[in-house]
């Protein structure tokens, strides 16, 4: 008898021991599975907010690049602008003023050994006959010619990059010539004095670029037999040219 007493006592001892482990057990298994639902939810909602991160900052890349190379194109116009109105007030007789430029895509190097020569898209009216300006974060970048056909960008290191300029507050006449150390500015007459940290804009008079676009500033003054050179140190020294602007119309 006293053995089917404890027979019974040790079957029941099992049988709480089984229900209170597997309740142990149980509870792990759910607090486990809870832990993990909790760190793939925390998980799925990272990759998405980085996600979202990425694609908001991308289109607001995109919109500051759109903004920069809008600023650019009103900050090269109202330098023009202003010099323009100065000629103005002094002129009452000035013809109507409507400089215009335009977005270009840079295409290529001409050839791979010089970076100087740049193929470019076409542009909206091009015309294989006339050498445009060309304009890179507000400042003079070179000239545009055309080679079989096709527009070719001649970066302002070029020695065939030639545009006309004027030097100082004296507004002193030059040429520009490009060269692998910078800008020469030509044919200065003798009479005229450039000075060292002179700045030095387009003058608009070849039909090139319009007028009072910074090319860069005098650092040093040549005397040569008939006339006097400078050299200019250009605020633009492009090497790997994405978008550049053309000067469609110069006045």
């Amino acid at each position: 008898m006293k053995s089917k007493i404890l027979f019974v006592a040790l079957i029941g001892a099992l049988v709480f021991f089984s229900l209170d482990r597997g309740a142990l057990i149980s509870g792990y298994v759910v607090n486990l599975n809870s832990r993990v639902v909790v760190a793939y939810d925390d998980a799925v909602k990272f990759v998405k907010d980085g996600v979202n991160e990425h694609f908001r900052q991308r289109e607001e890349i995109k919109q500051l690049r759109a903004q920069n190379a809008e600023l650019e194109k009103s900050a090269a116009l109202l330098s023009s602008f202003a010099k323009e109105l100065n000629e103005i007030l002094v002129d009452k007789n000035s013809t109507a003023y409507e400089p215009r430029v335009q977005l270009v895509r840079a295409l290529s190097y001409v050839n791979i050994s010089d970076y100087d020569k740049v193929w470019l898209d076409k542009f909206s009216g091009y015309d294989e006959s006339k050498i445009y300006g060309l304009i890179y974060q507000g400042k003079s970048a070179g000239i545009v010619v055309s080679k079989d056909g096709n527009p070719m960008a001649l970066l302002q290191n070029d020695p065939k990059s030639i545009f006309a300029v004027s030097i100082g507050e004296e507004k002193i006449p030059g040429i520009a010539h490009g060269s692998k150390d910078g800008i020469t500015v030509k044919f200065i007459p003798q009479w005229l004095s450039p000075k060292e940290g002179d700045e030095v804009v387009t003058s608009g008079l070849d039909g090139i670029f319009f007028s009072g676009i910074s090319v860069g500033k005098v650092t040093g003054v040549i005397q040569e037999s008939l006339y006097k050179s400078a050299a200019v140190k250009p605020y633009v020294n492009i090497t790997i040219p994405s978008y550049l602007y053309v000067v469609t119309k110069e006045k």
